[in-house]
């Protein structure tokens, strides 16, 4: 192996773990419906910085896509700030009583949603359906 290809290997395998634990891309309006129109299987979380069901429910997100990294592959994450667009068309489309609510998208339909838990099964049923959806195409 010459210098240059071992420097190569060398970055990749720094950079490789920050890529398989990419953050959620922040919400926009016109986000989700545009990869949505794109093909793509959009996993939403309504979440705010203050709450703690929140960020436990972020954790168990984050410790599934370390166990399973086909879940980063496969699915768009999106997180929507709930104190800036709790009240936003996209909320008011899907109905989001609250936040700490997790919803999974594919084309113009809901495949399911969890409200305020954060057990690892609800969540990774959750994930699990979005990774179908995505795999299914």
């Amino acid at each position: 192996m010459n210098r240059r290809q071992m420097i190569a290997l060398a970055g990749a395998a720094v950079l490789l773990p920050a890529l398989l634990s990419a953050e959620p891309l922040p919400y926009a309006p016109g986000l989700v419906d545009e990869r949505l129109a794109a093909g793509e299987t959009v996993f939403v979380g309504f979440s705010a910085d203050w709450c703690s069901t929140c960020r436990a429910q972020e954790r168990t997100m984050a410790a599934l896509k370390a166990e399973n990294p086909a879940y980063e592959a496969a699915i768009t994450f999106v997180r929507v700030d709930w104190d800036q667009y709790g009240r936003d068309a996209l909320a008011t489309w899907l109905n989001i009583p609250r936040r700490s609510t997790l919803v999974v998208l594919k084309g113009e339909e809901e495949l399911g949603r969890v409200i305020a838990l954060t057990n690892t099964m609800a969540i990774r049923e959750l994930m699990d359906t979005a990774l179908a959806a995505a795999v299914e195409g």
